[in-house]
């Protein structure tokens, strides 16, 4: 009865895990979707596409929050161990980064229906190529999640510098532009913004990646984050008036 009772037990907690793993590929979709809905808002100046984007974000955090509590009962009632532990440890804290991705995705389709009320500009294709490229991210290591694929998740961890690069381009881009045009420093703040968050989203999907790494491998990727972001450091040239 004692075994019977024990491998009832067992499978019961393996359930509640992939569970909890396929809530998470739920999750990253919804994540993804409202980023790439967002994205392509400010590309084809949708802003009821930006609309829906911003709408999304209550769903994503409804489900962050059920991962959470699903997540932490599993602690509490079966303290699980050695892999079980990390699984259960890494959906509260991939959860948690498609929160901000969710947010993040929010706060660039709200920039998106100010754009589209604006003129075009054409440094939008740079948003949007920057937007692929860490809608890329976001996919490759929710799939790297889901193959529990460290291999996977290392790669795209080491990609975080290319989204940096062209954050750096758009920077300088914009910089000029408003100093050539003034009249253009409300529309630009606005893209900085979207660039600055897409950049962050980016960041997100990097630490997704560190934590799949880990939940896979027990153990930690190297501490030399591949950051490439220089607009703390960029100058702005400045001509004094006589």
């Amino acid at each position: 009865m004692s075994g019977k009772m024990s491998e009832h037990t067992v499978k019961a907690f393996s359930e509640k895990l992939e569970g909890l793993s396929a809530a998470i590929a739920q999750m990253g979709g919804l994540a993804e979707a409202q980023f790439a809905n967002a994205v392509d808002a400010i590309a084809r100046r949708d802003t009821a596409l930006a609309e829906n984007a911003v709408g999304g974000d209550k769903r994503i955090d409804d489900m962050q929050l059920d991962i959470e509590d699903r997540a932490l009962k599993l602690l509490a009632l079966r303290q699980p161990m050695a892999v079980d532990l990390r699984e259960t440890l890494a959906a509260i804290k991939i959860a948690s980064e498609l929160e901000r991705i969710g947010d993040l995705a929010k706060n660039i389709a709200k920039r998106a229906i100010v754009l589209n009320r604006e003129p075009p500009i054409r440094l939008t294709t740079s948003l949007a190529r920057m937007g692929k490229q860490a809608l890329s991210q976001l996919k490759h290591v929710l799939d790297a999640y889901s193959d529990r694929n460290a291999e996977a998740a290392e790669a795209v961890w080491k990609q975080d510098g290319e989204i940096d690069e062209i954050y750096n381009s758009l920077f300088r881009e914009l910089l000029t532009y408003m100093m050539e045009d003034p009249r253009t420093i409300g529309l630009c703040t606005h893209l900085l913004f979207v660039a600055k968050n897409i950049e962050r989203s980016g960041d997100h999907a990097t630490n997704i990646a560190e934590v799949v790494y880990h939940m896979v491998r027990a153990d930690h990727l190297s501490n030399e984050r591949p950051k490439a972001d220089t607009t703390s450091e960029t100058s702005v040239p400045f001509e004094r008036k006589a």
